[in-house]
């Protein structure tokens, strides 16, 4: 017979914290020892091996087989000096994970023995099956052929005998099957776009960087809790749970210290990173009890990206060694702060300017307006699809909710640069925009504060909020593969500034300065976009609900329909004339969502039939026997006045009765539903009709919740909120 829940808790509360070896040196010693980097590359590659390799990654060269092999011959030298014993070809799926099939370095030697063989081609190229992965119908069972190829731009590393090369995963007839090809082609469709306007401040500018700097929430909970919770270890979240008397309300466990197992954790976690080069920074309480954060430095998106899949996957392998197990789902409690991953995106030059920061000079400061107000631009044209593109059947729990984001893309600017773009309408083309102190003041003159990064509040109900010089688009949920949001906006913003550089060419060709034709671009946009995309006060009111609407911002909260913003005309437009994704692409990928949106919610429902019939009736029909043995009992002793005797048993009898009554008709009448809904064979329509059962969830959980709160303690089977929220 397995423990009782009191066993678990008293287990779990008793814990200690696992001991941690810190490494001998300081970090620049070991600081990206087990990935193939620059230093690695100069190191094990001959000269024209490494020239063609950089030229590959810092041009986009294409590398020939000779150049492969030699690359090759030098990972595995370091590989090999590391241990390794195999090989894979590490990639992205439409799973919101990663994927991985290891190949072992044998070989035979043509002498009867066997050698450890790598060449260019099993670097370049391998071919796991496309078939079994998520691909919206482009693949067939029979046709299970697909490739992954080396993405060099992201640097070889290792994960304990494995050498992992990042790579992109196409099917056989070339349509893009995960995350990562999409997201490159944004990447330089945004680079491409942007490049010739950076060259009317500077001719030097031949590449622009997209910049993220992810910041990751996550709760931890104790185990063997964790196995006692069938919808945790089903869901990742919880489907029943009566809210704890305290949980975040003394706002207690924001900032506070942290707890030493969970301490010892983050330590392991930041010492696999930095390992592996990835420049973890920051590491706190958030706001919900258990709830944490991680954050690293910022860098380059597609980098920046694949560490953040990494560090997701570390995040559950640590965990376990530490008695814990990490929860991902962006809202795993009913009643406290769900888990976001705040994306702060940026654009930077190869000169090294950042876009979205004030420059040096006049010159400076207008280039960051036209690409500040070109972002807004983007953001208001495509509000829709950029909500369309964080939605998930998990994410859905936060959408709207008194936590960012709301189910309304709107941006803040903060009191600062509004005031700024409202200026801007007012002075001449020709006025300079200067910085206050760096230069003198006068009359006509835009200024901007020299402490920029620190001039403005922080709006917490902004989905998308300009944070000093960069965006923060905080709407992409916690367990997200951040290159989905990141390559609609990507694609967003190149297109809106191939339209916006056309409308200056015809400007300056009427004669007017580059200044002035960009100035006479920029002020109908920002007339539009302070009247519409950009808000600075409550996103969670029901007066902004109004507003939007009024505006004609994008109001939906239905994740499937959601979703069909991704075949509309314009994201179709968008999408295929920049060539981030082809029309087939986008369906399939529309298709992929409603599928795994209902199956996602086909489990939930299932999951909590299961636990209201086998865990919760029982347990709450056995505490109803003890009553009315007592009642039977009292009946016979007192027949005259036993219920008068017996008041509160006769009360709590009749309660659960009714509760558990509607508990079974309510599970019965979702079960009816999931069956209607199973027999739709078109993906839109069953995940409506999903959605649909998604919202009966919540009306179950209710008298179970109920329930919990009548039952004698001793009772229940399943671990209360109180338990899990509070181990440490």
């Amino acid at each position: 017979m397995g423990a009782t829940r009191s066993e678990l808790v008293n287990k779990a509360f008793t814990k200690k914290a696992v001991e941690v070896e810190s490494p001998s040196g300081v970090l620049a010693d070991y600081y990206g020892e087990l990935v193939f980097d620059r230093a690695k590359m100069h190191k094990y590659l001959d000269a024209e091996t490494l020239r063609r390799l950089l030229d590959c990654i810092d041009n986009g060269e294409p590398l020939d087989r000779k150049t492969a092999d030699g690359v090759a011959a030098g990972m595995k030298q370091w590989a090999m000096e590391h241990g390794v014993t195999h090989v894979t070809h590490w990639f992205q799926p439409l799973t919101e994970g990663t994927a991985e099939k290891h190949d072992s370095l044998i070989d035979y030697d043509g002498k009867g023995g066997v050698i450890e063989s790598f060449d260019g081609k099993s670097l370049a190229q391998q071919e796991p099956d496309a078939s079994s992965f998520p691909n919206g119908g482009i693949r067939a069972t029979f046709e299970a052929r697909g490739y992954t190829a080396w993405d060099p731009t992201s640097p070889v590393f290792i994960e304990g005998d494995t050498l992992c090369i990042p790579t992109v995963f196409i099917a056989y007839t070339g349509e893009a099957l995960d995350y990562k090809t999409p997201f490159k082609k944004a990447i330089k469709a945004v680079s491409d776009a942007a490049v010739p306007i950076c060259r009317l401040f500077d001719p030097k500018v031949r590449k622009v960087y997209t910049y993220l700097g992810w910041e990751q929430e996550y709760f931890l909970v104790d185990e063997d809790l964790y196995a006692a919770r069938p919808d945790l270890m089903m869901t990742g979240r919880t489907l029943m749970g009566h809210a704890s008397s305290k949980n975040q309300q003394l706002d207690d466990h924001y900032f506070a210290a942290i707890p030493g197992r969970v301490a010892a954790f983050m330590r392991e976690l930041e010492l696999a990173g930095h390992k592996l080069g990835i420049p973890i920074k920051t590491r706190h309480n958030e706001v919900a009890p258990n709830q944490f954060e991680l954050a690293p430095i910022f860098g380059e998106a597609n980098l920046a990206n694949d560490q953040n899949q990494l560090v997701m996957n570390l995040m559950n392998i640590i965990a376990r060694k530490h008695g814990f197990v990490v929860l991902l789902h962006e809202k795993p409690f009913d009643g406290v702060n769900g888990s976001g991953k705040h994306n702060n995106w940026s654009l930077g030059t190869d000169t090294g300017v950042p876009l979205l920061a004030p420059g040096k000079d006049a010159k400076g400061n207008l280039q960051f307006v036209t690409f500040f107000v070109n972002v807004l631009a983007a953001v208001q044209k495509h509000n829709g699809l950029l909500k369309a593109s964080i939605a998930t059947a998990t994410n859905a729990h936060r959408l709207g909710a008194n936590e960012a984001p709301p189910a309304i893309v709107s941006a803040f600017l903060g009191k600062t640069m509004t005031e700024v773009l409202r200026k801007l309408l007012e002075v001449p083309s020709d006025t300079p925009i200067t910085i206050a102190g760096k230069s003198g003041k006068s009359v006509g003159l835009v200024e901007i504060p020299e402490i920029f990064v620190d001039n403005t509040d922080r709006n917490r109900t902004s989905p998308f909020a300009f944070t000093g010089n960069r965006f923060e688009f905080r709407a992409v949920g916690s367990s997200a593969n951040c290159a989905g949001a990141l390559t609609t906006l990507d694609s967003a913003v190149a297109e809106q500034l191939i339209e916006f550089k056309a409308a200056v060419d015809k400007e300056m060709e009427s004669g007017k300065k580059a200044s002035v034709a960009i100035m006479d671009c920029l002020k109908p946009i920002i007339k539009e976009i302070l009247g519409v995309v950009c808000f600075d006060g409550n996103g969670y009111s029901e007066e902004w609900q109004k507003e939007a609407r009024k505006r004609g911002l994008d109001t939906e909260t239905s994740v499937p329909e959601m979703i069909r913003q991704f075949t509309s005309d314009a994201a179709v437009k968008m999408f295929t004339g920049l060539g981030v994704y082809t029309k087939e692409e986008l369906e399939a990928r529309n298709e992929v969502k409603w599928e795994i949106y209902s199956k996602k919610v086909q489990i939930e429902a299932r999951v909590l039939g299961r636990m209201a019939i086998n865990h919760v009736i029982p347990a709450a029909l056995e505490y109803k026997s003890g009553l009315l043995k007592n009642i039977s009992r009292a009946k016979e002793v007192f027949p005259e006045s036993y219920k008068d005797v017996c008041k509160t048993e006769i009360d709590l009898v009749e309660k659960i009765s009714g509760l558990v009554t509607r508990i079974e008709d309510m599970v019965e009448e979702m079960r009816v539903a999931r069956k209607n809904a199973n027999a739709i064979s078109d993906e839109y329509g069953k995940a409506v009709a999903y959605h649909e059962i998604a919202e009966s969830l919540f009306a179950i959980r209710k008298p179970i919740d109920k329930l919990e709160e009548i039952v004698d303690n001793k009772l229940w089977p399943l671990p209360k909120y109180r338990e899990l929220l509070f181990i440490s």
